[in-house]
């Protein structure tokens, strides 16, 4: 990735994340947009968030970004209108990182308690 498409990347997530928050947010829920990949054309941003709802169900909100996509990608465009020719297609995603680095977690704590348990019975 090119530093043009880095920098681009990073506006578009912190512009992003600005309007997800003001206007698309229901109460009690939060949405981060937690990383933009840009194709090398820059006509298509795959946008990566991470959502934390008590009272929904997190599906719901996806669905409701999904079908709001193109007034969110019309703020953008007023946002960054100056700084790109074409505003890029949003594509959005669930970023799944959290799980994994929960299963990760507990598959490291499995192979620590195995080897625990090894070495005890190694010593009678």
């Amino acid at each position: 990735m090119s530093i043009r498409t880095k920098r681009l990347a990073s506006v578009i997530q912190k512009d992003l994340g600005y309007i997800l928050q003001q206007n698309y947010q229901p109460t009690g829920t939060f949405i981060t947009v937690t990383q933009v990949r840009l194709t090398d054309d820059l006509s298509i941003a795959k946008v990566y968030l991470s959502v934390f709802s008590q009272n929904r169900e997190p599906a719901s909100i996806y669905q409701f970004i999904d079908d709001n996509q193109d007034q969110i990608r019309y703020e953008l465009a007023s946002k960054i209108k100056h700084q790109v020719r074409r505003i890029p297609e949003l594509l959005f995603f669930e970023d799944d990182t959290a799980e994994y680095v929960n299963r990760m977690e507990q598959l490291f704590a499995k192979a620590r308690k195995q080897r625990s348990g090894k070495n005890n019975s190694d010593d009678t």
